[in-house]
């Protein structure tokens, strides 16, 4: 069994016309490539990854000024060439992403190189209810290649010894997509800098192990490693046609300290280290966007993607959306695995902080609705569930408002207005649905209270009281006088 992951074909695409070609990597900058095609959307999320780990390490932009220039299928063909050695799947030489050296140990199935595998401990106890296992025997070469680069970018927690990936388990992936297909998407996503030596690929030298806790940081190495680390030890297996098995080995490298390019990060508190971003589980909304699709002016805490705040930056109004995407892990059990698409919005600084405010006037509101129901529902999941169906309800209303900011000539104030009006009559729906039917068959404390809860989430809506006055303030909006206090009335 062969597979060159740089001369072989392997990859599947769909193309624009609907139907499937199977590309060697050099074939990435086609014209006719929609999107990868394999059978799951963790697996084509990491194959883009992968391809844009191979131009940073072949020919990435080398300054601002190359970006303009693209590159061609023939040009990547002869950049890529010379690093084939590195990429076979098999055989006595280099593995791809695998230990120089074999593993001691006996093959446990291919299945294990999917994140959402039963492990051994779920097996044994039989709770493998929603993470299954023994799902596949054998893996075809290429499966299984893109399942091993999966694993090891994004590798959860995985018992004693097995390390996460260099942004933690599961991490949160942003990509800048124009909207054109694979090419410009891919060429979107490459960050600037000189093509890698082949020493420069962690299978290329021997493993950097972990027994000890020694720890690998970005200075230490070169930055291409950011697309090929190898935080577990893995050897594949194979019968001469299929993987049958992997050995693995605990230690990998540790890595440390690493800030990834496709990645955003945060800071618990001012001056501490940066944290990688990870998904939660359920739909990646508007109120997720401040810091990781749109910038969040004032707070520091917050760092895009390297990859979306230079296309914002060199991007001069060009139209693209953000595809997010990862799984949501509790440790070592995945939960969700987010795929969404967002707006990359050109705002000015002004203009990106009325949007801050719009997500937090939001959560404000929400919060409310959230209170206004304890009359009504248990604490708990119940009243949270309509906390998020306010979310669900106004996404696509603050995705207009969002839009709308955009324009050179709009009236950020009327914005600001027409999004106050959605959120007051999706509050108030909501809470009406849960709360008026049936009011007259309570009794009457439980009426008398249902009624105050309702006034008070309107005071709240109109500005009135401590959370409807910081809703204003964050909306930019004046409270209207006649819902200030009779003193502030006087005053003014």
């Amino acid at each position: 069994m062969r597979l060159n992951l740089i001369t072989d074909p392997w990859i599947p695409m769909r193309t624009k016309s609907g139907a499937q070609r199977i590309i060697a990597p050099w074939q990435m900058a086609a014209s006719d490539l929609a999107f990868p095609d394999w059978p799951r959307p963790d697996l084509n999320i990491a194959c883009l990854e992968f391809l844009i780990g191979l131009v940073f390490l072949s020919d990435p932009p080398k300054d601002p000024g190359d970006w303009d220039a693209g590159r061609s299928e023939q040009r990547l063909k002869q950049r890529l060439e010379p690093y084939s050695a590195a990429f076979e799947l098999s055989g006595e030489g280099p593995r791809f992403l695998q230990d120089r050296a074999p593993l001691d140990g006996d093959p446990i199935p291919p299945d294990m190189l999917f994140i959402d595998s039963a492990g051994a401990n779920s097996a044994r106890n039989n709770a493998d209810l929603l993470v299954h296992r023994d799902r596949y025997a054998a893996l075809d070469p290429a499966l299984a290649a893109m399942a091993l680069y999966t694993l090891q970018a994004f590798a959860p927690t995985g018992g004693a010894g097995n390390r996460t990936s260099m942004r933690g388990g599961g991490p949160m992936v942003t990509l800048v997509d124009p909207g054109q297909g694979v090419w410009p998407l891919i060429w979107a996503n490459v960050p600037e800098g000189a093509a890698a030596p082949i020493e420069a690929l962690p299978w290329m030298r021997p493993t950097r192990t972990s027994e000890a806790g020694q720890q690998v940081f970005e200075a230490q190495t070169h930055r291409v490693e950011a697309f090929f680390g190898m935080p577990r030890r893995l050897r594949l297996v194979d019968d001469g046609a299929q993987i049958t098995g992997v050995v693995q080995r605990p230690y990998g490298t540790n890595y440390a300290g690493w800030v990834h390019p496709l990645t955003p990060y945060y800071r618990q508190k001012p001056g501490a280290e940066l944290l990688p971003v990870h998904p939660r589980a359920g739909v990646f909304g508007y109120r997720n966007w401040l810091g990781i699709v749109a910038a969040d002016p004032g707070n520091e805490l917050h760092q895009r993607a390297e990859v979306v705040v230079g296309w914002h930056d060199r991007g001069q109004g060009a139209l693209a959306d953000v595809l997010v995407a990862g799984w949501s892990m509790d440790n070592m059990k995945p939960r969700d695995f987010t795929y969404s698409r967002a707006p990359l919005l050109q705002l000015d600084p002004e203009r990106a902080r009325l949007l801050a405010g719009f997500v937090e006037a939001a959560s404000v509101f929400a919060s409310a609705l959230r209170g206004a129901l304890r009359e009504v529902l248990a604490e708990g999941e119940a009243r949270e569930a309509q906390r998020e169906q306010f979310f669900l309800h106004t996404q696509s209303g603050f995705e207009e408002a969002a839009t709308k900011l955009t324009a050179v000539n709009c009236d950020p104030q009327a914005v600001a207005r027409d999004w106050l009006t959605m959120m007051r009559s999706t509050v108030l729906t909501l809470f009406e649905a849960l709360a008026l039917p049936g009011l007259d068959q309570r009794n009457t404390t439980a009426q008398h209270a249902i009624v105050r809860a309702h006034a008070s989430l309107r005071a709240t809506l109109s500005g009135r009281g401590k959370l409807g006055d910081a809703a204003f303030a964050m909306l930019g909006l004046p409270v209207p006088d006649a819902q200030k206090p009779k003193s502030q009335r006087n005053a003014a």
